[in-house]
């Protein structure tokens, strides 16, 4: 702490005096103007609440939000990655077939508002798929039974499966155009003379791939990947438009139960900030490594 703040500069407190005062502006203005009411301290009851049928502290609307909206991030992250890894080799293939096809699928989601693609890919995808596969039954059934701790602890409320899995769908495939983009830049970035070393030496175009080319553009593709995921958790926010109870949807209900407007929506903010400041630390350390 000592080592930091000695290397702040006289501009850095103009800068932390400067927010402070525009925050301090903001509450007055809201707590003047607007005759608002603040009640902070009935926000750790929306946090945790005691359950005294079962002698314990649960979570309650916004840790369920929380935890709903990790479960979310890290399921669509890594379906993302997967999807995005397979654009970014097609966007790359010798087939022209292969290569427009792949082409248009990230095209179409990088200019169409986000807002659009969620609601086409949740009606014409992910809710045909889970009426398809049967899954609202499938989820019932598990919720009823006694062995659900597993399924609980991986998808939370195991009623409101379908609904989480839409959200992961739909997060994923539009998240994945932006991956795909990503891994394309990581793979043409890779010089031509160490493909044609790999071919010159009998190597098939899977083994260049996984030996040659993959492993240097995952490399240099990290740093924007860790932004891109970061840029996920908070485009998370977006599946609360179809019903996923996730943060958002959890605030949204808080405060249209509650009225506490401002303390609802400045915890979420809260949350999310925590969460994806620890990516962005974590992520800076793998970079170094």
């Amino acid at each position: 702490m000592r080592k930091l703040i000695k290397r702040l500069h006289w501009l850095d407190y103009v800068i932390v005096a400067v927010i402070v005062g525009f925050a301090a502006v903001i509450v007055l203005r809201i707590g003047g103007a607007l005759n608002y009411d603040w009640r902070w301290e009935k926000i750790p009851n929306y946090m945790f609440r005691y359950r005294e049928s079962e002698d314990r502290w649960v979570a309650n609307l916004l840790v369920q939000g929380l935890v709903a909206t990790i479960r979310i991030s890290i399921y669509a992250s890594i379906l993302a990655l997967i999807l995005g890894v397979i654009l970014g080799i097609a966007r790359c293939s010798v087939n022209l077939t292969i290569r427009m096809l792949a082409r248009t699928y990230l095209e179409f989601l990088r200019n169409v508002p986000p807002v659009v693609v969620i609601f086409i890919f949740f009606f014409f995808l992910s809710e045909q798929l889970i009426q398809a596969m049967n899954m609202e039954r499938w989820a019932r059934e598990i919720a009823r039974s006694d062995s659900n701790a597993v399924w609980t602890f991986l998808f939370g409320d195991m009623r409101r499966f379908p609904a989480l899995i839409s959200g992961i769908i739909v997060l994923a495939l539009f998240e994945s155009a932006f991956v795909g983009e990503i891994v394309r830049a990581g793979i043409q970035s890779v010089e031509k003379g160490q493909r044609e070393a790999a071919r010159s030496i009998g190597m098939s175009h899977f083994q260049e791939l996984r030996y040659i080319v993959l492993p240097q553009a995952l490399r240099k593709v990290l740093p924007p990947l860790a932004n891109q995921f970061i840029s996920l958790v908070k485009d998370s926010s977006l599946v609360s438009l179809i019903s996923v109870p996730d943060l958002t949807f959890k605030t949204v209900e808080l405060v249209a139960s509650t009225r506490l407007i401002f303390e609802a929506w400045l915890t979420a903010a809260g949350f999310y900030f925590v969460v994806c400041f620890g990516l962005s630390v974590l992520f800076r350390r793998l970079e170094r490594r």
